[in-house]
């Protein structure tokens, strides 16, 4: 009896489970507001992004159901769009979990290498951008504005402390430069969220362009230091020329804080809303950036955006207290003479 039970136990380990193979989504059978819904960008958006990064992420094998490009463009934007779990995403698009954490980072990893549209102006470019932020703002020679803005992540296995943001949450501290329209010109994705803004901005490369060519100036509050490319607040406005210069700052900033707002309500994997980014702190900073490549193709498109737009976690920054530039101060008095 015992001999035919091992028998038995053998036949049924040598008959193969079948693969059970889950239905996809087709991108012709959905609806073009059910795509910017689901997945933030338009039907020509994510075609584009087929033929951008296609081959980048195509199947390597010859499986009759391998994962084609449209579903790993489609399953890694619904995760940023939305912060689900990878079990949901991987659900909903008929694959697998371990299948969609590969899929995501080779998609991460390849839009970044080829969407290049994140650019600082230069050139003719530059005085377009000086011009749309004089109609918002009435300061001239204004090149962007910059900012920062926390992103949530898990608590980090090294340095943790480092990760702890004033507010109290793990993050990241991500910096931007936008123009007057809320496009990125420049990103650096990669500091602790205990990082300050204006030492951030000391290891930003847009930082040595400016202070080495004569082009203009960024507008920033009061968390940077005041120099010849960046404007800052007057701390304590004494006289009504110099809380007009502050009125007409904040003006040019706002786009700022709504930017950061458009961005988070499109991909919510960014805001404490969703959650919060559940990878070490360099893959956060990956996705981070990639968010804004997608955000700039979003405006470059003209997608609207679906979602009610949340606000940006912006805090009360610390006043800068770096020494004083003489030039600087006499650009900033030139700027105020404009409204007295």
């Amino acid at each position: 009896m015992a001999v035919v039970f091992l028998v038995d136990d053998e036949r049924r380990r040598k008959v193969p489970i079948p693969r059970l193979f889950r239905e996809r989504i087709v991108l012709e059978n959905l609806r073009d507001e059910d795509i910017v819904s689901r997945y933030r960008l338009s039907r020509g958006g994510i075609e584009r992004l087929v033929v951008l990064i296609g081959e980048e992420i195509a199947p390597t094998c010859r499986r009759s159901h391998a994962i084609d490009p449209v579903t790993q463009i489609l399953a890694s934007l619904r995760y940023l769009a939305k912060g689900d779990f990878y079990s949901e995403v991987g659900d909903i698009h008929g694959i697998s979990k371990s299948s969609f954490c590969r899929i995501l980072q080779k998609f991460i990893s390849a839009v970044n290498q080829k969407l290049k549209n994140i650019r600082f102006p230069q050139g003719p470019a530059v005085l377009l951008v000086k011009q749309e932020f004089f109609r918002k703002c009435q300061l001239p020679n204004v090149v962007g504005a910059v900012d920062g803005t926390l992103v949530p992540i898990i608590k980090p296995a090294e340095a943790e402390e480092a990760y702890v943001c004033r507010k109290g949450f793990h993050a990241i501290n991500v910096q931007a430069v936008f123009d007057a329209n809320m496009r990125f010109t420049d990103v650096v994705s990669r500091w602790p969220g205990a990082t300050h803004d204006a030492a951030v901005f000391d290891s930003n490369g847009v930082k040595e362009y400016l202070s080495t060519n004569d082009v203009g100036h960024l507008l920033g509050d009061s968390g940077y230091p005041l120099r010849t490319y960046l404007m800052t607040p007057v701390p304590h406005p004494s006289n009504d020329g110099e809380q007009a210069y502050n009125d007409h700052l904040c003006r040019g900033r706002i786009v700022v804080e709504r930017a950061f707002g458009v961005l988070k309500s499109r991909f919510r994997c960014l805001h404490r809303t969703g959650g919060c980014l559940p990878f070490q702190p360099n893959k956060c900073c990956e996705i981070a950036t990639v968010c804004m490549h997608l955000h700039n193709l979003c405006l470059e498109l003209n997608v609207p955006l679906i979602d009610e737009e949340v606000g940006d976690e912006i805090e009360q920054e610390v006043p800068n207290n770096a020494p004083v530039q003489g030039a600087a101060v006499n650009k900033r008095q030139q700027l105020i003479e404009l409204f007295r």
